[in-house]
């Protein structure tokens, strides 16, 4: 058997092999006459049976056996003359070439380990950071919304229509085919008119309804609603307005408001609300300085610094990753030609070999900007991640966790919150 190691780059290496038709066969004669020491066959004593009887019997499968047996000896061999700790390697190798031809394999290995590089520089391509300010006009606005937020909702006493900005109490009941369906219908519903909350269509028809009215609106449920059996019908309610709410904003603050403002402070005042504020609005356009500019800026430096020997089946993983989530995207036409045609859909899968370069070596980089910065994410703090995203998404905590297990996305939460925790870090020491 003869074996040829090469090392491609610092983060890449292959075997190559010839394994003859002979080595192959002697693999299998002796895996026949290990299993012949154990095999009960009817007519010979155990441990008697000839190797020639197994091999008629299980030839199939000693053949396979005797193969596999043949390339993980490959596989060893070629890791022990490359001097690579099995530890270092990372990804699944990728198997480039297995000809069988005449009994005998062809065959390539392609290994890939982790990249080493100099982490140098890096401080200096954090991109210069102007903290923003918080207007006058921007405090007042913030608290003014604060204000309607907290504002409690009062019965119009007048009698009048309902208008837009109003708050509806209402009961309503939804029929489609003259049937009602499940989740149609409610009682002493509180709905916010203009809030867009409801069936395109049902708040604009409610407005001009008089407090005690019942009234008959028709609205058609969007082709792409949630639920099949109601999307892209039409649907009749009947809706009773119980009575017209509005909310009332005081016109200055008092002490029981501040304290809803400010749940934390034992001593809440105007001055110390605005100041609060005013945090908030610098931070608010700070993260999004740090989002929209600061970070694309950094990441692009980085990447373009460090000259990165990437590992070649990772970068073909994100490749194929980046694929699959396109074509979710693409339209019929596209699904049907990249889904038929293996050569287009290998071009097209090509297009996406620089963005997922980037997104590997930017792995790298960042798993090593942490270490160096000492930034850590333990495995509690990705579960809290997901836990949260769960509740905000109205999804089971358990079972959103177990999808991201079984998807093997939690290195991916840890890597994104590790990068997020370090980038802040950067920028804040900017």
């Amino acid at each position: 058997m003869n074996i040829k190691t090469e090392k491609i780059d610092s983060a890449n290496c292959s075997i190559s092999a010839t394994i003859s038709k002979e080595y192959i066969e002697q693999k299998e004669n002796a895996l026949a006459s290990t299993a012949a020491r154990d095999m009960k066959i009817d007519g010979f004593r155990k441990g008697k049976v000839p190797a020639h009887v197994v091999k008629a019997r299980y030839g199939d499968k000693l053949a396979e056996d005797a193969k596999n047996e043949a390339v993980r000896e490959v596989y060893e061999k070629g890791v022990e003359d490359l001097k690579i700790e099995q530890s270092a390697i990372i990804g699944e190798p990728n198997v480039k070439k297995f000809d069988e031809k005449d009994g005998s394999i062809e065959m390539e290995i392609v290994l890939s380990t982790r990249p080493e590089f100099k982490l140098e520089g890096y401080k200096e391509l954090v991109p210069e950071i102007k903290k923003p300010k918080a207007t006058k006009k921007e405090v007042d606005e913030k608290i003014e919304e604060m204000k309607k937020a907290s504002a409690k909702l009062e019965k119009v006493e007048d009698k009048r229509a309902l208008k837009s900005g109003d708050f509806a109490l209402i009961d309503f009941e939804g029929f489609v085919d003259d049937e009602s369906f499940a989740g149609g219908k409610a009682e002493a519903y509180n709905l916010e008119i203009g809030s867009k909350s409801f069936i395109e269509g049902f708040e604009e028809q409610l407005i001009g309804m008089m407090a005690d009215e019942n009234r008959e609106i028709t609205v058609t449920f969007p082709k792409e609603y949630n639920n099949k059996d109601l999307a892209g019908k039409e649907a009749m309610f009947k809706v009773v307005l119980l009575e017209i709410q509005e909310k009332v904003i005081p016109a200055d603050i008092d002490i029981e408001t501040l304290k809803e403002m400010l749940p934390n402070e034992e001593a809440p005042t105007k001055e110390l609300l605005e100041t609060k504020v005013k945090e908030q609005i610098v931070a608010e356009k700070l993260s999004k300085i740090y989002q929209e500019e600061t970070k694309p800026k950094f990441v692009e430096a980085l990447i373009e610094k460090f000259d990165i020997d990437l590992p070649l089946n990772i970068v073909e993983q994100e490749m194929d990753m980046a694929f699959r989530n396109a074509f979710s995207t693409f339209d019929e036409d596209e699904v049907k030609k990249y889904s038929t045609d293996a050569e287009a859909a290998k071009e097209k899968r090509e297009e996406y070999r620089s963005d997922s370069s980037d997104s590997v070596k930017l792995t790298f980089i960042v798993d090593e900007l942490a270490k160096a910065e000492e930034v850590i994410v333990d495995d509690q703090e990705v579960m809290q991640t997901i836990y949260f995203e769960a509740l905000q998404a109205g999804q089971d905590p358990q079972a959103y966790i177990k999808q991201y297990e079984e998807q093997g996305l939690l290195p991916a939460v840890k890597m994104a919150l590790i990068e997020d925790r370090l980038f802040h870090k950067l920028f804040e020491q900017k």
